[in-house]
């Protein structure tokens, strides 16, 4: 019955978060040609998304941990809802940008609100399992709005895609209200005060600068590439059409929903036998960028294996949330997990529009567009790596630290 009421509600917020924060790599294109977008356009106005999810995850923390996830989740989706309807009317860049915005604020909530609650009502040692369901659900959002979507474009305009989908949205934000249980016995929340002195520690923390880097890098910059630029190199350098790009995508989002449902049924058992998330996290990150360098050499002729096998791969960035917030107190779980989301958004609008920029710079020059979306990507990979490098070396210092202290050396599992 809690499962019922209290998962299946967050797992439909995610699913429309998700499936709001990938649509544009369906959608793009359309943009593109209906309006003349360059590539600096398109990246800009598909990462105001990530710029307004970003700036509103640290007030978010201190709501959440305040008011509690059902409020707070519900009425930040109507705000979606509202985004949704302004972009369907959009007739320029701007308009499109403000709603797009206003999406990502509303659904900046969803997969913060379902960790806070999650930790409220279920025990620590199920915390990575339930992330792997609740991000299962979020990739059927981000399965929906590849083939799928192309589908319904073919069917019916863009606009009245997106007015469907406010529609919707309203929909769930009652669903998460009226279903959602409140916890009882819970604190009292602290004063506004103190709960910013809360992120002030978190930030503090060299705990949390140690998976900082891989939030900005990896779980940003792939969410950059997911939500725009993988159809883009997709076109313009395998030169496939817009109906093959979206089915590589749709191969690719059911890879990361067998991925995720994985980490949801077999992270806590691992963990029990001595293999902690940090470990499954540091395997996938190598493979992630492994496959993301074959993608951009193309040494291997096999595209829909490598999107499959980067999807798979890149799906065990997740597991950071858990793992970070695991050097907490389960009081700061909220600020915690938002200010390390915010990491990732800033990334992941960091990456979408910058990598725009460097295209269009490259072809201003001269360069085809194929090879300026290589060097796009390259560019990505090396910050990628430098962020796998850097939590190498945050452990490696950490454990040297605690021998020198006498102290016993922790499980990885509890956070390091």
């Amino acid at each position: 019955m809690l499962w019922i009421r209290l998962f299946l509600p967050f797992a439909g917020a995610y699913f429309l978060s998700y499936h709001f924060r990938t649509l544009n790599a369906v959608v793009g294109p359309v943009l593109s040609a209906e309006l003349a977008l360059g590539a600096a356009d398109l990246g800009l106005l598909t990462s105001a998304y990530f710029l307004a999810f970003g700036a509103a995850q640290l007030p978010l923390g201190v709501l959440l941990d305040r008011f509690g996830a059902r409020r707070i989740n519900a009425v930040m989706l109507l705000v979606a809802a509202a985004g949704a309807a302004v972009f369907a009317h959009g007739n320029n860049i701007t308009v499109l940008a403000v709603g797009r915005g206003m999406i990502g604020f509303g659904v900046s909530a969803c997969l913060m609100s379902s960790f806070k609650s999650f930790s409220q009502w279920f025990p620590a040692e199920s915390q990575a399992s339930l992330t792997g369901w609740i991000m299962t659900s979020g990739t059927l959002g981000a399965l929906a709005a590849s083939a799928p979507l192309d589908a319904a474009l073919h069917v019916a305009s863009w606009r009245t895609v997106f007015l469907a989908l406010s529609g919707v949205t309203v929909a769930v934000a009652a669903w998460v209200f009226l279903s959602v249980p409140d916890k009882a016995g819970v604190p009292r929340p602290q004063p506004l005060a103190e709960q910013w002195s809360g992120i002030r520690e978190v930030l503090r923390t060299p705990h949390f600068w140690r998976f900082a880097p891989l939030s900005f890098a990896q779980i940003g910059g792939f969410m950059a590439v997911q939500s725009l630029w993988s159809s883009a190199w997709l076109m313009q350098v395998n030169g496939y059409s817009r109906t093959a790009a979206a089915d590589h995508l749709a191969a690719m989002s059911v890879a990361m929903v067998v991925a995720y449902a994985l980490i949801g049924l077999l992270a806590t058992r691992l963990a029990r036998r001595g293999i902690g998330p940090v470990y499954l996290l540091g395997g996938g990150m190598i493979l992630a960028l492994t496959t993301l360098f074959l993608i951009i050499t193309q040494a291997v002729d096999q595209h829909y294996a490598l999107w499959v096998a980067y999807g798979t791969f890149s799906s065990f960035g997740t597991l950071t949330y858990s793992v970070t917030s695991a050097g907490f107190p389960v009081a700061l779980s909220g600020r915690v997990n938002t200010t390390l989301n915010l990491a990732a958004f800033l990334g992941a609008f960091s990456m979408q529009w910058g990598m725009g920029l460097l295209i269009d710079a490259q072809t201003a020059a001269g360069a085809t567009s194929a090879i300026a979306h290589r060097n796009a990507f390259l560019a990505l990979f090396a910050v990628q790596a430098a962020a796998c490098l850097w939590l190498v070396i945050g452990m490696r210092r950490a454990s040297r630290a605690r021998g020198r202290a006498g102290e016993a050396l922790e499980p990885l599992s509890a956070g390091d």
